[in-house]
């Protein structure tokens, strides 16, 4: 998947408005304007699209992250110079605060089963032995997984168009 459709698909997911992004842009510690989000949410045909760049992404998951669960004490996290799927999900994991079952009874509802054991390769470190890359089908279900669990669930700021 690439960034402006994992961007999109969160801001769409949480109801996120532009100002809110840009909010969560600010706790990963980069500064944007409404502008800049709204070229990186463009469709790829419009003459307006700007690609987000993988440390770009990197800065709004933290920042999620932050605005989800609360800033942690001491240093910022380092933002990723390359992102895969794998830490994507990861982040977004974390934000979420999500346990392993929680992950497993959504992607069911998604039309995706998985079991622990599937999904804890995810998360495991690159070197591991039993570590397996996340392809773009499976973050595709678990985001489709978001959209059902938290579409629902959140009242937030509308978007607007």
């Amino acid at each position: 998947m690439n960034n402006n459709d994992i961007l999109s698909r969160l801001c769409s997911t949480f109801n996120l408005s532009e100002a809110k992004m840009a909010e969560i842009f600010a706790q990963g510690g980069l500064q944007t304007s409404q502008e800049q989000i709204r070229a990186w949410l463009q469709k790829n045909n419009d003459p307006a699209f700007q690609k987000c760049s993988d440390p770009e992404l990197a800065i709004f998951l933290n920042g999620f992250i932050n605005d989800r669960r609360g800033k942690k004490e001491g240093a910022q996290p380092v933002p990723e110079q390359r992102l895969t799927n794998n830490i994507v999900f990861t982040k977004l994991k974390i934000a979420l605060n999500l346990q392993a079952q929680d992950i497993v009874d959504m992607m069911s509802l998604a039309g995706g089963p998985l079991s622990k054991k599937e999904l804890g390769v995810f998360f495991r470190k690159p070197g591991h032995k039993h570590y397996r890359v996340c392809k773009d089908e499976t973050l595709l279900v678990f985001f489709k997984a978001l959209q059902l669990q938290y579409s629902r669930e959140q009242p937030g700021e509308a978007r607007p168009q």
